[in-house]
């Protein structure tokens, strides 16, 4: 703490001058030093704690020429177009017969009635058939972004994957047809 200690007066005086006790502030920093100290603590332990988290991607290695083509079935196949304004399209198998044949469905991101139901009804008839050894895990989900697509709804897309369970995903550039799709 501050300590102030008292001066003894001097014993001769001089005529004309007026004396007046000197002193001498000494103050104790020890508290300070503590007070620091706890302060440097604190905010070590709470950016420790804080650390952030981030979704690990596994991307293929461009070096490795040993990759095959997957041939996945087309019951197998799901593709999901993102569109501006919250709105996706999304269609089974071929890209080239779904297009043609007009079997393109549109969904939105609501939690019971959106993209996620349609990815557990996918899900779901893919147990029921009995045609796939694998089940729902041989299910492939391919997403492509469009031009009026925002960050916001990839990240939602991402996050469907990993609520849903879809193992087997890619994020594909939208081919010509589906541009043109997306521009109509």
């Amino acid at each position: 703490m501050a300590a102030i200690p008292e001066t003894t007066p001097s014993s001769t005086r001089r005529p004309g001058f007026s004396h007046q006790k000197k002193t001498h502030l000494r103050i104790d920093m020890t508290p300070m030093v503590d007070l620091g100290f706890l302060l440097i603590t604190f905010f070590i332990f709470t950016t420790r704690l804080g650390e952030p988290q981030a979704l690990k991607l596994f991307l293929p290695n461009d070096q490795d020429k040993t990759i095959t083509p997957n041939t996945t079935g087309e019951g197998l196949t799901l593709t999901i177009l993102l569109d501006g304004k919250n709105v996706i399209h999304y269609y089974h198998g071929m890209p080239e017969t779904a297009l043609a044949n007009g079997e393109v469905f549109s969904s939105n991101y609501h939690p019971q009635k959106g993209i996620g139901q349609v990815i557990r009804d996918k899900q779901k008839a893919i147990d029921e058939s009995g045609k796939y050894p694998e089940g729902r895990k041989g299910m492939v989900v391919i997403i492509k972004a469009g031009p009026h697509a925002s960050y916001k709804n990839m990240v939602d897309m991402l996050d469907e994957m990993l609520i849903n369970g879809v193992s087997k995903y890619a994020v594909v550039k939208p081919s010509g047809e589906e541009l043109s799709f997306l521009s109509n």
